[in-house]
């Protein structure tokens, strides 16, 4: 352990959409920020391609190029914005104690969790190589959907997020094929029930995704096995979505935070407040109904401005 502590008026704790914009405002409001980017710096949107939902961009932007333009304008503010990931914490007393790497020990007045939550994937090689190259792998219909507009998709899930994904898609595709593993459904009635009414949607039970198809660049078909017949089919599709859930990066917190039974940090209704005084979230990290870059920004805002009360409370 470092022999030397660090004390800050506000540390943040993750990047993406909500940490940055917690960021600038706090910056802005002189509680001088340190911000920790964590393993995936500029969050899940770094693994987006193209991103045309989010307000002010009339051409689009990538995922990558946004998450740099608010890391600039963060520091622009006087954000100290750092590599490395917070590996442990202690939020027992008044003074929330944090460790990077393993090594620094930090002294922070507030701080902000925006560790957001990772995409579940199947792991198939296939899989991973499309989602790198952006060719045609999503976890997010309501973001990625629009490209695939008149085209033939598949998407692999059984819960209540796959059903509505599915049928979001089934409004912009000519076809989307649904992927379920076993015999029956994990989603409410409702929703498997609008799923199997909806046409334009084939659901196929009982299959298991073995690969995914594509010309190196992108996808032009998935590879299903039936498993009550063994029967190896070819689906043609230029788009693969999977729905099969999100682990929220909370880990850590879980010795001192109100968690849900999936791990998301559970935050005072209206506020981005958490059961420890000093300490606020925003971001994916407590949200698993919406997941949008522009709801996590809008966290990430009401974050810094609950912890500058809280400062101010202080004094």
């Amino acid at each position: 352990m470092s022999d030397t502590i660090e004390k800050v008026k506000c540390l943040i704790i993750g990047s993406g959409p909500a940490g940055y914009t917690a960021a600038i405002y706090a910056s802005r409001a002189n509680m001088y920020p340190v911000l920790y980017q964590g393993s995936q710096p500029g969050g899940q949107l770094t693994t987006t391609n193209e991103v045309e939902n989010f307000p002010g961009y009339v051409d689009g932007v990538t995922g990558p190029e946004m998450m740099v333009q608010l890391q600039a304008q963060a520091q622009r503010f006087g954000t100290d914005v750092r590599d490395g990931w917070v590996t442990k914490v202690d939020f027992s007393g008044k003074v929330h104690k944090v460790w990077v790497n393993d090594t620094k020990e930090i002294h922070a007045e507030t701080v902000i969790i925006s560790t957001g939550a990772s995409a579940k994937y199947l792991g198939l090689p296939s899989e991973q190589h499309y989602l790198q190259m952006g060719g045609g792998v999503s976890a997010c219909a309501v973001c990625d959907g629009f490209f695939y507009r008149n085209q033939e998709v598949v998407i692999v899930g059984a819960g209540d997020s796959a059903c509505e994904e599915a049928h979001y898609l089934s409004k912009l595709c000519k076809k989307v094929t649904m992927l379920v593993r076993s015999d029956k459904f994990r989603a409410s009635k409702i929703m498997e029930e609008r799923v199997r009414k909806t046409e334009n949607i084939e659901i196929l039970m009982h299959h298991d995704t073995v690969e995914v198809l594509g010309d190196g660049q992108v996808v032009t078909g998935v590879k299903a096995l039936n498993k009550t017949t063994n029967e190896v089919i070819e689906i043609p599709a230029t788009g693969f979505f999977v729905a099969i859930g999100h682990k929220p990066n909370t880990d850590i917190f879980k010795d001192y935070l109100e968690l849900d039974e999936t791990g998301y940090i559970i935050n005072i209704p209206g506020t981005s407040k958490t059961n420890v005084a000093g300490v606020f979230v925003g971001g994916d990290a407590a949200d698993h109904v919406y997941r949008q870059a522009v709801t996590a920004a809008g966290t990430g805002c009401m974050a810094a401005l609950d912890a500058e009360r809280y400062l101010a409370s202080m004094e």
